[in-house]
């Protein structure tokens, strides 16, 4: 790989849109929950909604990177993917918080009602618009920064990501505080959850315009010196390969990242599917099952607040995890960095009650640092494993083998989504808080598997 560095500002470029792209994936992340419980969701099938995003992200992303891999056009190479994703994005977060303002049937199908199954086909597009925005910033820094600056490439986007990520976070809390509505009429979103996704959309669009105006991908012949390749010989062997050759030949690092991945993102599923009765039962008394309730809704504007500190804790931890590289190595780092973050929601379930604070009803402080520790654990897993990847990746098909690699993030958010229910049932006892064990436990497990990686091949 020609070893030519880009500099600061051209980092910054290449990632600013995903700014706007994590937004729309906070808002989604941090009000679901929130909204199919409102809609009439009960707990123990909450966890079923969370099944479409990881699956349409399984089935999208590998696509998104063999087809982008191929296009070569004026407009780029993977521009074109972000830019169409991004329109449909917006388009969907503009209808999704309206599902229940809409005048439906009240019949039911497959024990959903009308409302639900809109925000269903909702959710389901706007995962799709989210991920074909999302995956081309990935893609354009395996295709653009040599093997020295990736790092350093991944942790901005990592850094604009969790920028991102406090933004959408807080904006259900902030509406709130300027006096718009986080309450409504039983199975009709709250106008604060609504404007969030307004106000999300509208910087999704910006963000992701001035990435596509700002940067100027490599042509084929550029890419090719870039990369220390034969461009000609380089598309035409690997043209007659399909996903299942390309998979036998995946590197080991592949593989071994891909077993971490697995037990990271089941637990950021629970903590994602039952922040919000957890923070609604044990911080202000929610009875479990009217979602309507204000105590229930007024927890929903706190875990965007909780999600938000989280954040923070990692935008502290990723200006940390260089030095803890130095010291421990790559697998040293990402594995400290796990265990912390299992720390973190373990501590969770010890956390309840309520402080008042200038006449406002918070929730006990201790469960921000619960949060701000597993802040150190996103950190990892938003930087280490596409550095470790992408660094063992050869050859013209880094889109594709990507967005195979997503499926090591979509796969066990769909197993723990499929068993979210039985778990709630049999092993917590309907204690919601118990999920959030269960995610600290699939993190100490992570972190063990961590040592279990190749990063380079014999």
């Amino acid at each position: 790989m020609e070893n030519t560095n880009r500099s600061l500002g051209q980092l910054f470029n290449l990632s600013f849109g995903f700014f706007g792209v994590q937004i729309a994936y906070a808002l989604q992340s941090a009000n679901i929950s929130r909204i199919f419980a409102t809609l009439g969701a009960d707990p123990h099938t909450l966890s079923f909604f969370w099944i479409l995003p990881p699956l349409m992200g399984m089935i999208v992303q590998p696509l998104i990177g063999k087809f982008s891999d191929k296009t070569w056009t004026r407009l780029g190479r993977r521009k074109p993917y972000l830019l169409v994703g991004a329109l449909i994005a917006v388009a969907v977060m503009l209808l999704l918080p309206n599902a229940g303002n809409f005048s439906f049937a009240q019949s039911a199908f497959l024990g959903l009602n009308a409302a639900m199954w809109f925000g269903l086909f909702s959710l389901m597009f706007l995962d799709t618009s989210i991920n074909i925005a999302m995956q081309p910033f990935k893609m354009m820094v395996g295709d653009m920064v040599n093997e020295e600056q990736k790092g350093l490439a991944y942790s901005i986007q990592s850094a604009l990501c969790n920028a991102g990520s406090v933004v959408g976070y807080l904006f259900p809390i902030f509406f709130t505080w300027i006096g718009i509505a986080n309450t409504a009429d039983p199975g009709v979103i709250p106008d604060d959850v609504k404007w969030s996704f307004y106000a999300g959309a509208a910087i999704l669009i910006l963000c992701l315009l001035y990435t596509f105006a700002t940067v100027k991908e490599l042509n084929p012949e550029e890419y090719a010196k870039f990369h220390g390749i034969d461009a000609k010989k380089s598309e035409d062997k690997e043209e007659e390969k399909g996903f299942i050759a390309l998979l036998r030949e995946a590197p080991s690092a592949f593989w071994t990242v891909g077993l971490v991945q697995f037990f990271c993102w089941a637990a950021f599923m629970y903590m994602w599917t039952y922040s919000n009765g957890t923070i609604a039962i044990n911080c202000f008394g929610w009875d479990g099952i009217n979602a309507a309730d204000a105590a229930f809704q007024t927890a929903g504007g706190f875990v965007g607040v909780a999600f938000c500190v989280q954040a923070v804790g990692s935008l502290i931890w990723a200006a940390f995890l260089p030095k803890l590289e130095e010291w421990f190595g790559n697998k040293g780092a990402y594995a400290v960095s796990l265990v912390v973050g299992a720390a973190g929601f373990v501590s969770i379930f010890f956390v309840e009650g309520n402080v008042e604070i200038a006449g406002k009803l918070l929730p006990n402080l201790w469960l921000f640092v619960s949060y701000l520790f597993i802040g150190a654990a996103w950190a990892a897993m938003l930087a280490l494993p596409f550095t470790i990847v992408t660094n063992a990746i050869k050859g013209g098909n880094m889109g594709y083998y990507l967005g195979l690699f997503n499926c090591t993030i979509c796969v066990p958010q769909i197993v723990a989504a499929l068993c979210g229910g039985l778990l709630l049932k049999y092993a917590c006892a309907n204690e919601q808080a118990g999920m959030l064990v269960v995610a600290g436990v699939l993190l100490l497990l992570g972190a063990v598997a961590v040592f279990l990686i190749r990063e380079k091949e014999d």
